[in-house]
């Protein structure tokens, strides 16, 4: 999956450390905004940028779910896992072989991969990915139908368009993940994992508690390979209690 890197390129290294240190200047051509100049510039001296175009992953997201799922290790062999927002696919294309979802390693589960996006997405080996719009009604029946049961991991780096206004992308992220957590209480197995991306802001306190009510623990991280100016962060909720169904069942036995 992964391409080798080029010469002088570590790619052990999980900080994003170790690329030459070579800062590239972005002259400001006619009739580019200074705010694109900046951006092109930030692309260009991104170490982490560098490093997924050498290992062949589609963005510098892909290296956040690697360093949460070597944390708290919820991409196991054999899972069943949906990925909301799944463009351009980085999630996906890490998800594959730690899950063992193209059955590489025939001594371990196969795990079930299906990518959910609003757009079409490039194929992703390994990997199911579907048009859909996970808030519309029976979205849940629809997800669980091509899994043939319930999810093990609900992952969702999505993020609204940004308005410019701090606080107000912060309410808009905000109510995106709490959209996304309660897709997740309907289609997660109990002990299942919920992963979403947030924006610190102030807000997100009633989806915590939310969550903590739901899931045996809740963490929040931000990854190294988040940008050291944006306040992004991940909440990992692991152990879902499960639904009244599951009690039900549960209280039967």
């Amino acid at each position: 999956m992964a391409k080798k890197p080029t010469k002088g390129v570590s790619s052990g290294n999980a900080s994003g450390r170790g690329y030459r240190d070579l800062t590239v200047k972005v002259k400001t051509a006619r009739g580019r905004k200074m705010s694109s100049k900046l951006w092109l510039e930030r692309q260009l001296n991104d170490p982490y940028v560098a490093r997924a175009r050498a290992e062949g992953y589609r963005g510098r997201a892909a290296f956040k779910i690697m360093e949460l799922d070597d944390k708290y290790g919820f991409l196991i062999p054999g899972a069943r896992v949906i990925d909301l927002g799944c463009a351009p696919g980085g999630w996906l294309q890490v998800a594959v072989p730690r899950i063992n979802s193209l059955g590489e390693n025939p001594k371990k589960k196969i795990g079930r991969l299906i990518g959910l996006d609003l757009q079409e997405v490039d194929d992703v080996p390994g990997a199911e990915i579907h048009v859909l719009d996970f808030l519309a009604e029976g979205a849940d029946d629809t997800i669980k139908s091509w899994l043939d049961g319930e999810a093990d991991v609900v992952l969702s780096d999505m993020a609204a368009s940004s308005s410019g206004h701090k606080q107000t992308d912060h309410l808009r992220i905000i109510a995106l993940c709490e959209a996304a957590a309660e897709l997740a209480f309907d289609v997660l197995a109990p002990g299942g994992t919920f992963v979403a991306k947030v924006l610190a802001g102030g807000a997100e306190g009633d989806m915590q508690k939310l969550l903590k009510q739901r899931f045996t623990k809740v963490s929040n991280v931000k990854p190294g390979a988040s940008r050291s100016d944006s306040s992004e962060k991940f909440v990992v909720a692991q152990g879902f209690k499960g639904r009244p169904e599951h009690n039900a069942v549960a209280d039967t036995d």
